[in-house]
């Protein structure tokens, strides 16, 4: 039975919990900066140390992209990283998955799809054809990627949100939820609404449009 470790102790980690049992794996512990006074099932919690973290699989159970990054540069050289689909979830044989990704359940990952390292791949999504997601990425759950759409990294999609087919989503974009984008979003701009709007913009995003 393969054992791992998660980074990381608030709600992300339940539910990847959830899927490493599902998937007959085991947790040995977690490791948290903050440890809470309790958590989940009562498992066992302790501050990151290198002891702890060399030798073992790790996944970065932490939501936002920004942190995880941080978290994964930190740990680089002390530990390896596994990758997580849950056995409910449908990935294609001919895509192709990052280290550290975590792929929710009722997931469709279609052919010739390449995801990044250390993505959340969400709850019953669909990612059709000849996508390509870059690392950090963070797709909530319920979106629908149509064919050959490109997310650059650390990007968040909204729960529900829809884009069609050939559109790019920049670096630190984030997607509403609910939206429906019908063309390329600028590196950090927001964008919400059908069809999506820009509502704010980055210095980069600002450069761009």
């Amino acid at each position: 039975m393969n054992s791992l470790v998660l980074y990381g102790a608030g709600g992300h980690a339940k539910v990847i919990y959830d899927i490493i049992l599902s998937n007959d794996m085991l947790l040995e512990y977690l490791v948290d900066d903050n440890p809470p006074a309790d958590f989940f099932h009562h498992l066992e919690i302790y501050k990151p140390t290198e002891e702890l973290l060399r030798k073992h699989k790790v996944i970065v159970a932490v939501g936002d992209a920004n942190a995880r990054e941080k978290i994964v540069n930190k740990l680089s050289g002390i530990c390896a990283f596994e990758t997580l689909i849950h056995r409910s979830a449908f990935v294609s044989r001919f895509s192709e998955l990052g280290e550290g990704t975590v792929v929710m359940p009722q997931v469709c990952v279609n052919a010739e799809v390449k995801i990044g390292n250390h993505c959340i791949i969400n709850t019953a999504s669909v990612i059709e054809h000849d996508c390509v997601i870059e690392d950090f990425v963070h797709i909530s759950s319920t979106v629908t990627l149509a064919g050959n759409i490109t997310i650059k990294k650390r990007a968040q999609i909204g729960i529900g949100a829809r884009i069609i087919p050939g559109v790019t989503i920049g670096e630190d974009a984030i997607v509403g939820a609910g939206a429906v984008i019908v063309k390329d979003v600028p590196a950090g701009a927001t964008v919400v609404g059908n069809p999506g709007k820009i509502i704010k913009l980055s210095e980069l995003s600002e450069q761009q449009v």
